[in-house]
């Protein structure tokens, strides 16, 4: 059971971090604090008071920073190149728990970096849609759903872990059929908004009351064609 609790930990704190980075590690370094879990060598500095500090301030900073809209979408962009890092080392630094070579705590890296960007591009990506809708209530509710769903995903991974590695699966295989989806409509919404801001100029119309003269075809001579005036019609001559 320590090999599944190990693995458990290592996949539940890369998923954590692509959606909220400085909540997975106050929840680890919190369960390490309070005996909960034995963290492995490598995340054990997560448990120092200044890095739990750090992180209870960048979490309160993002808390009100993922409940606005436009700006949540703007704080999931940086944080692209924050969270799957993270994400990744974090699972390396778990697998140290299994006492493995070298090649397993990579093949932890990549594993743990691609949860990391799936859970972080389905945040991103699902933001985007929502911040279409002009209210609020959606950015708040998803915020909020998203800090319960990283603790409670932490704490089942410590205290369940088959559970929570089944429900794992369970949100890959929604995140396989889902990220497409996404992508498409979010190339609509783009392809739709960049018609609006960079469409072509609109012709000015004609004044009313005017006409445009059409110019003659090339060789015709001076005063026929189509646009040219009508040749007024000869009068009677004046009797000397």
């Amino acid at each position: 059971m320590d090999t599944v609790h190990t693995i458990s930990i290592m996949l539940g704190a890369s998923w954590a971090a692509g959606i909220n980075l400085y909540a997975t590690v106050l929840a680890l370094g919190w369960m390490g604090v309070t005996g909960q879990i034995d963290l492995p060598p490598e995340l054990e500095i997560l448990q120092n008071p200044l890095v739990l500090g750090a992180a209870g301030l960048m979490y309160a900073i993002e808390f009100f920073a993922d409940k606005v809209p436009g700006v949540d979408s703007a704080w999931d962009t940086l944080h692209t190149f924050i969270r799957i890092p993270a994400g990744a080392v974090l699972a390396a630094g778990a697998a140290q728990g299994l006492d493995v070579g070298p090649a397993a705590e990579f093949a932890a890296l990549l594993v743990g970096g691609t949860l990391a960007t799936a859970s972080h591009a389905t945040k991103a990506g699902s933001r985007a849609l929502i911040n279409t809708s002009p209210e609020p209530f959606s950015n708040w509710t998803a915020s909020v759903a998203e800090d319960i769903s990283v603790f409670a995903g932490m704490w089942a991974a410590l205290h369940h872990p088959w559970l929570f590695i089944a429900a794992l699966v369970v949100f890959i295989l929604i995140v396989a059929w889902l990220l497409p989806k996404i992508w498409r409509t979010l190339k609509r919404l783009f392809a739709a908004l960049g018609r609006m801001l960079g469409g072509g100029s609109a012709q000015p119309a004609p004044v009313s009351g005017t006409t445009t003269a059409t110019p003659p075809p090339p060789g015709a001579p001076p005063g026929e064609g189509p646009g040219a005036p009508p040749t007024p019609l000869p009068g009677p001559r004046d009797e000397p």
